[in-house]
């Protein structure tokens, strides 16, 4: 197959999966809204008050809620839905078509950061306007492109638990991860004011490096730590990518033997 070809099948899988999600509330409305309220709640209805000493809770609160609301894109658009898909023999009828399957795949995680591309949007929007962050065009470029691509670990953790959960137990699954991964890597509230032993597991938590990459572009991180949290996102993909590689092979020997 040629690469032109393979690209006109994911742009057309990339479109009708997104208006799939699109027009399935169940998806789009707590993807979407969640992480807006939540930016209300935690960052604008405290004004200016201090979230660290170099930051505003508006500021902190506007690279934390955009990595709430990238991670719940990606791992509700795969996980959830892959195992959905599983569940009704959907993938069966993909593998048996012409379509190569890392179209199906490439356009579940395109359209989960296009999903992440619209939060962190909307977010930007609301911090600017009544938050009153003020970035340079570059930080507010850099922090967007951290947010989106920074989806891509959390992509291959949704497919892990799409080829590994059951259609019944991947949304539960998915909560169990998501809320206290998120809470625990200080989304929702500063790690500085958490207890201490959250302190010392949130290192060990994909959420909270991607969360450090995002706060370091607005300022309120160190510059030096980036390498490590690139490596530790690097490492989490790759472990999250063998656990969906186990679960793929093992669905593929349940369907042909």
């Amino acid at each position: 197959m040629t690469a032109k070809r393979l690209f006109s099948i994911l742009a057309a899988e990339t479109k009708y999966e997104f208006l799939k999600l699109v027009r399935m509330p169940a998806y789009a409305a707590p993807v979407l809204f969640f992480p807006l309220m939540f930016y209300v709640i935690f960052g604008l209805s405290f004004g200016g008050a201090r979230a660290t000493s170099s930051s505003t809770m508006a500021s902190y609160m506007l690279a934390s809620m955009g990595t709430f609301g990238v991670i719940g894109a990606a791992m509700f658009g795969l996980g959830v839905y892959v195992a959905s898909e599983r569940g009704q023999g959907w993938l069966t009828v993909k593998r048996a078509s012409p379509m190569p399957m890392v179209t199906y795949l490439g356009a579940k995680m395109l359209v989960a950061m296009i999903f992440g591309a619209i939060i962190v949007a909307c977010l930007f929007t609301l911090g600017a306007t009544f938050g009153h962050v003020t970035l340079s065009p570059g930080a507010w470029a850099s922090l967007g492109a951290v947010l989106v691509v920074g989806a891509i670990p959390f992509c291959a953790l949704g497919l892990a638990v799409g080829y590994l959960a059951g259609p019944n137990s991947a949304q539960p699954i998915v909560n169990l991860l998501y809320l206290p991964m998120a809470f625990a890597s200080g989304l929702w509230v500063p790690l500085e004011i958490l207890p201490q032993f959250i302190r010392r597991i949130a290192p060990f938590l994909p959420p909270f490096h991607l969360s450090q990459l995002a706060l370091d572009v607005t300022g309120i991180k160190p510059a030096a730590e980036i390498p490590m949290h690139f490596i530790a996102l690097a490492e989490f993909t790759a472990l999250f990518l063998g656990l969906a590689a186990v679960g793929y092979r093992r669905d593929e020997g349940k369907t042909y033997g």
